[in-house]
């Protein structure tokens, strides 16, 4: 399901607004990092763990020197001091006005350095209220779900690879294709704010991850199931941080984990 302004808030009231039933919450433990890579110089890369209001949230900057590093850091900013709403279509509802701001003022502030420039993020997060779990993303940031041993990644990339996946052309073609990582959506990509939204059913021993793509560039999904499998949850992250550091880390890693 994709949200544009006017879809958004037609799917608010479709999907969302039951969601929010008189049970109890779950209590969830969760644990991030991030980590500059070994070839990068700066890091672009920002998360938001708040466990207290159910949000997490990975955010993967991009847009020259110091510009992804502003933009990561905008979306971050933007939902610091989020405070869940009774309803849950509610509470996506203001997670999405605020992205919104913050698409603004990143397509503003590339307007404003000319030459064709891009200040922009991905951003993907998981909002958990009692039972049910919203996963909102742009971009190719992800989020997985492990379940009972297995591991599951909810959200769909937004890039060129996906795209062709989606209109028959083989993963082989994808792959090979020069511009297979090229993102379709990010905050700040384009003046109209795409998010794409999954609502699922939370259950007792859910663990979420959410990454940005330094971590899948260098570890597989198999591989990340093997850790989750294998350790407990604290463990885990710098379990993996550990795997993506040891085949190069050619990009900043962000990780963030979270079980109920």
């Amino acid at each position: 399901m994709g949200l544009g302004r006017k879809p958004f808030f037609k799917s608010i009231l479709g999907h969302f607004v039951f969601a929010l039933m008189p049970m109890r919450d779950f209590s969830w433990d969760s644990y991030a990092t991030t980590h500059i890579g070994k070839v990068r110089a700066i890091n672009q890369d920002a998360y938001l763990d708040l466990p207290g209001q159910h949000l997490w949230l990975i955010a993967d900057g991009m847009g020259g020197h110091e510009a992804g590093e502003l933009a990561s850091a905008a979306i971050v900013n933007a939902l610091q001091s989020f405070k869940q709403e009774k309803w849950l279509g509610a509470s996506v509802a203001d997670i999405y006005r605020k992205l919104l701001g913050v698409n603004r003022l990143l397509v503003e502030m590339a307007v404003d350095n000319g030459h064709d420039s891009v200040v922009g993020s991905t951003v993907a997060m998981l909002l958990a209220s009692r039972h049910h779990g919203v996963c909102l993303w742009s971009g190719d940031s992800r989020v997985y779900l492990h379940r009972r041993g297995r591991l599951r990644q909810l959200t769909r990339d937004h890039n060129y690879a996906s795209q062709m996946l989606t209109e028959g052309y083989s993963s082989e073609e994808a792959d090979s294709n020069p511009y297979a990582q090229v993102l379709t959506h990010a905050v700040g990509a384009d003046p109209e704010l795409f998010l794409e939204a999954q609502i699922h059913e939370i259950r007792p021993g859910d663990i979420y991850l959410l990454c940005s793509d330094g971590l899948n560039k260098e570890v597989g999904d198999n591989e990340i199931e093997t850790v989750l499998n294998s350790v407990a949850l604290e463990q885990a992250l710098p379990e993996l941080l550990e795997l993506c550091l040891a085949r190069g880390a050619r990009d900043n890693t962000t990780i963030v984990l979270a079980g109920c």
